[in-house]
């Protein structure tokens, strides 16, 4: 991630419409996931300064681990649930994981296959991988660049990445498809200006708002269109 983009991000991840309808539908698919397991362990890869913990700890004992130091430094009272380093074979957990989290974390790999097999390692019996990836590379833009993206995913290539690292491929489904055309809009412009990528901002309180509700409701009625900006997949070793 850029490192101006760094220092937005927390601020972003807080107030900015899309961030807090992507944490709305992670929580609600996960409290689907977890319905069975009272007290849960779960892994955040990629967590960055444990901004989702808060969320995250009441379905039970939340860890992270993140490559980024300054990130992990920042984590405030989270601090000593993040891991500093990488998900390989030195990363040597307590217990198995009832869930593993992978919140747009793939498309900045160009292996993503070898980090879905060692978290397959760390799973329980019957646990989950929730993932979420950006969707389509004819959808890239300056923000792909932003992030240091290595590429975005059509549903069949987040299947088929599942599968290669010998897991199950659960329910999975597009997002944010009200958000294709502007995308396409942005992209069109960028190719025009050569615009260099810009952080996001967040809008006034109102516009903010507004598309909240859109999204939100976009989430509840219209999960079935076959399309979207981002998607959303489980992976699963083994039945509970």
């Amino acid at each position: 991630m850029d490192k101006s983009y760094a220092a937005a991000y927390p601020d972003l991840y807080r107030k900015h419409w899309w961030w807090r309808v992507r944490e709305e539908i992670v929580l609600g698919r996960i409290a689907g996931l977890l319905r069975d397991v009272p007290r849960a362990r779960i892994l955040d890869v990629g967590c960055g300064a444990g901004l989702f913990f808060d969320a995250l700890q009441r379905f039970g004992e939340v860890e992270g681990i993140e490559s980024d130091a300054t990130a992990v430094e920042n984590a405030g009272k989270w601090r000593d649930r993040i891991h500093h380093g990488q998900l390989d074979e030195t990363f040597t957990p307590s217990a198995p994981y009832d869930l593993i989290l992978m919140l747009d974390v793939l498309e900045h790999l160009n292996e993503p296959v070898t980090l879905l097999h060692d978290a397959a390692m760390l799973l329980a019996e019957g646990g989950r991988i929730l993932v979420t990836v950006p969707a389509f590379n004819w959808l890239w833009t300056k923000h792909d660049d932003l992030n240091h993206h290595v590429r975005r995913f059509t549903m069949s290539e987040i299947k088929q990445t599942i599968a290669g690292a010998g897991l199950a491929v659960g329910d999975s489904s597009y997002l944010f498809p009200s958000l294709v055309i502007p995308k396409m809009i942005a992209r069109a412009i960028e190719a025009v200006r050569g615009s260099a990528p810009a952080v996001p901002e967040i809008p006034p309180a109102p516009v903010n708002r507004t598309v909240e509700f859109v999204l939100r409701a976009e989430h509840t009625y219209a999960r079935w269109v076959p399309f979207g900006t981002s998607l959303m997949a489980v992976a699963t070793r083994g039945l509970r």
